[in-house]
């Protein structure tokens, strides 16, 4: 029981690093401006639900992409973590990752007309917080989770972060005027710092599995 609630805790850190609600929370209130804070709590509703089911449906399908394509699991661990590590660089400049979502992206979903499903789903829930780093992470997870305790401890991330996702985005305004635009980026910066370290870590296992080491 400990061991799984240790491997939870792991990958949920993991995953808070790597979707950084927090860093999502200027995209949010700008694409939100001119909508009421009920329509807000809702597209925040929206928003967590998409992200944790984006993130289930890959982490139960995992196995099967990879037969799918051929692709072993160490060999998805070293690209992954080169994903990761080229998000963590542009994270520690205390910018959002292009990886994720794009500044053209942005600005276009403030200025044109979109529904309230289309502002939850996209650009917030996919690609800025349930971007390719987040879904290659839970993949790698689950498929070197060999025990139910383990598998359980996976889901029970992913839901915890589409909690976070929810409490962070309702939370938006306070936070903004809690931290500022400089509190948010000292907080990206360290989610950068945390997001490298789990990148080099993910390579490295890669290299370890693939050449037998």
């Amino acid at each position: 029981m400990i061991e799984a609630i240790k491997y939870f805790l792991i990958i949920y850190s993991g995953l808070f690093a790597i979707t950084n609600p927090i860093g999502a929370v200027p995209v949010f209130l700008s694409v939100t401006h001119d909508l009421s804070e009920g329509v807000r709590r809702e597209i925040a509703r929206k928003t967590s639900i998409t992200v944790a089911v984006t993130l289930m449906v890959f982490a139960l399908l995992g196995q099967w992409i990879f037969r799918f394509f051929g692709s072993s699991v160490d060999a998805f661990a070293i690209a992954g973590g080169i994903l990761l590590f080229k998000m963590a660089m542009e994270m520690l400049s205390g910018k959002l990752s292009s990886v994720k979502i794009s500044d053209e992206e942005t600005e276009e979903f403030s200025e044109e007309v979109v529904t309230l499903e289309e502002v939850a789903i996209i650009p917030l829930a996919i690609p800025l917080i349930s971007g390719p780093g987040a879904i290659t992470t839970v993949m790698i997870y689950t498929a070197k989770s060999t025990t139910i305790p383990e598998k359980a401890a996976v889901i029970a991330s992913i839901l915890a972060i589409g909690l976070t996702v929810w409490l962070v985005l309702c939370s938006s305004n306070r936070i903004q005027k809690r931290l500022g635009r400089v509190g948010i980026k000292v907080m990206t910066r360290m989610m950068g710092l945390i997001l490298t370290s789990m990148a080099v870590q993910m390579i490295i296992n890669g290299i370890k599995g693939a050449f037998g080491l």
